[in-house]
């Protein structure tokens, strides 16, 4: 856009030299600036006003400027802003309309990630799509996600994060979806939430801009889901694996060989669909991807190859080589009590020549209920099928005086966080060519290091 254009979508009198002025890109991190950017600074816990002049140096063509930091001279045009993050958020709003695609805006505490990589392969084999990269989930990254769309751009899939209460009001009424989904509710975030009926309250905060004519997309086995969606005027389509609940899209005949995942969509005609993940929590990720694809016409033959093709993002889980030659299985990205019992017990059912190993890190933000919550993990490690348990950090040691009880003590080994050197050169040890090795925590505890360290 002309640097002209941006001035009045955010309502700057704009001077005669912007009419000339191309800005191709934004950008609030002066390290990953390309030449033709508008730089925006970000007030944080840097500031970013104090790297301008490394934005002019990597070729930033105007700026961004919060009133407060005129005393700075800056060598670049400035389109002066109260707030920088809020006129982010509003020239991102501008773009969309402009653009103006279909918008699928996904949330929940577990699998939204893999959802929206889910979903976005499905829509891919029809329609032009954008999606979230990496982890652009949030107050920042979702208006940078929107200002990276292609002017051709159809249908933007975006992931939706949140970690306090009125997040999701505020990305819900930028992005305003026509197609919203709530993977499920789990114990993500219960430090700043307290109880699951709050967390429930929050992920509901994704209606707020929900389209009057849109569609809801929720896991139907959720009480505390089914009691809040009756209250809403738009459409829902509901998803589960629970053959007690009745539900739009049901799984069954689910085969798994520890790689892929096979399952058929009752009562739909679709061909037999194959996700290249395990886990039946992954294939509810796929029945959601599966309901928004058919919202929007998907062949079943396309919905088959995109869900058996589709490129999961980095750190979620994935199977890694191990230099012994061990399968690795890494989910290192984030961990809460649901998603790391489905994980441990996809992993019981896995067949394995040698021993099964587990090595879990902390789960963060779970707050009073922490160390319950992490001992509640003992009740899906099965003594006779996992040979040992190593856990890192603080709270796992809770977990660690439960399975006392369960195994005995030398199969049990705990390290501080602060130790993992030790951790992988104790695993590297244990570790022989036949084996099966999960290693899952969140992303604060740094486990990537444990898998490289392991990895060929």
């Amino acid at each position: 856009m002309q640097l002209a254009e941006i001035a009045q979508a955010l309502q700057i009198e704009s001077q005669p030299a912007w009419e000339d002025i191309i800005v191709t890109s934004v950008c609030f991190d002066s390290r990953n600036l390309e030449p033709g950017a508008l730089f925006i600074p970000l007030v944080a816990n840097n500031d970013g006003h104090d790297y301008v002049q490394s934005a002019i140096e990597k070729g930033a063509v105007a700026t961004l400027w919060q009133l407060d930091h005129q005393e700075q001279i800056v060598d670049l045009p400035q389109l002066l802003v109260p707030n920088s993050l809020q006129a982010l958020q509003k020239l991102a709003k501008y773009y969309l309309n402009k653009i103006n695609p279909q918008v699928v805006a996904i949330t929940g505490s577990n699998g939204k990630t893999t959802t929206k990589d889910m979903t976005a392969a499905v829509l891919a084999t029809q329609y032009n799509v954008q999606k979230t990269q990496a982890n652009f989930n949030n107050e920042i990254g979702v208006p940078l996600t929107i200002l990276a769309m292609e002017p051709h751009t159809e249908i933007l899939v975006v992931e939706l994060g949140m970690d306090h209460p009125g997040e999701l009001t505020v990305l819900s009424e930028l992005v305003e979806p026509d197609v919203a989904v709530i993977t499920m509710i789990g114990e993500a975030h219960l430090e700043f939430f307290g109880t699951r009926d709050k967390i429930a309250d929050a992920k509901m905060e994704i209606v707020t801009g929900l389209k009057e004519d849109g569609v809801l997309i929720y896991k139907g086995n959720e009480p505390l889901l089914q009691e809040r969606v009756a209250k809403i005027s738009q459409e829902s389509l509901t998803f589960g694996m629970d053959e007690a609940v009745l539900v739009d899209y049901q799984a069954e005949q689910i085969k798994s060989d520890g790689v892929q995942t096979r399952f058929m969509i009752k009562n739909h005609n679709t061909p037999e669909l194959t996700i290249p993940l395990m886990g039946e929590y992954n294939v509810a990720n796929a029945l959601a991807a599966s309901a928004v694809g058919e919202y929007f016409h998907i062949t079943g033959m396309n919905l088959q190859k995109a869900l058996r093709e589709f490129a999961l993002t980095k750190n979620r889980t994935e199977w890694v080589s191990g230099k012994q030659g061990a399968r690795i299985l890494s989910d290192v990205y984030n961990s809460n009590p649901t998603a790391a019992k489905e994980v441990l017990k996809t992993i019981a059912d896995l067949p394995v020549v040698g021993e099964k190993i587990v090595v879990l890190g902390d789960m963060l933000e779970l707050g009073t209920q922490s160390a319950q919550l992490h001992a509640s993990l003992a009740e899906v490690i099965n003594a006779d099928e996992i040979s040992q348990v190593y856990l890192c950090g603080e709270m796992m040691r809770h977990l660690g005086e439960v399975l006392a009880d369960k195994m005995p003590a030398e199969r049990i080994h705990l390290y501080d966080v602060t130790d993992k050197e030790r951790l992988l050169a104790d695993l590297q040890k244990e570790i022989k060519s036949d084996d099966l090795v999960l290693v899952k925590g969140s992303h604060g505890i740094h486990l990537e290091e444990i898998v490289a360290g392991l990895a060929e």
